[in-house]
């Protein structure tokens, strides 16, 4: 992904305990805080999600929006990119998982978001770094607590 902004956490487990609650999409309203509802709308044959509606209240900034995802084999990697958006011209990201130790993880996230009303660069990256760093402290508090 050009012009992204990545950040990581180490996460006390296994990759696929983090993985496991990285896909489950309707208990996300339980532990994001900003997500009011997420229904997965497809499922691919083997039961993960193929494409999931959000609907996100993050104060001044409301979206609901469709994400399509690719999982990788070997469960330490997932990818998105934008369907529809409410407030979104386009969204990638991903998440790697890189087991450090057993019990410990490495969990870096990408994300790159072009939105409808345009915004100075500096400020983009601004949001995009908040918005992995909240993502990244509620996935370590969901699964470490």
């Amino acid at each position: 992904m050009a012009d992204r902004t990545e950040q990581s956490v180490v996460i006390g487990a296994d990759p696929d305990r983090i993985m496991a609650v990285i896909s489950d999409f309707p208990r996300y309203p339980e532990w994001v805080s900003a997500a009011r509802t997420v229904e997965v709308l497809q499922t691919l044959p083997d039961g993960r999600a193929a494409q999931v509606r959000f609907e996100l209240d993050a104060g001044v900034l409301q979206d609901t929006y469709v994400l399509a995802y690719e999982w990788a084999a070997g469960g330490t990697e997932v990818s998105w990119r934008l369907v529809s958006s409410d407030l979104q011209r386009d969204q990638r990201g991903r998440y790697v998982l890189s087991q450090q130790v057993p019990g410990s993880t490495k969990v870096t996230y990408e994300l790159m978001v072009d939105l409808l009303v345009p915004m100075i660069g500096q400020l983009k990256r601004r949001a995009e770094k908040a918005i992995t760093d909240i993502a990244l402290n509620e996935l370590k508090k969901r699964v470490e607590g």
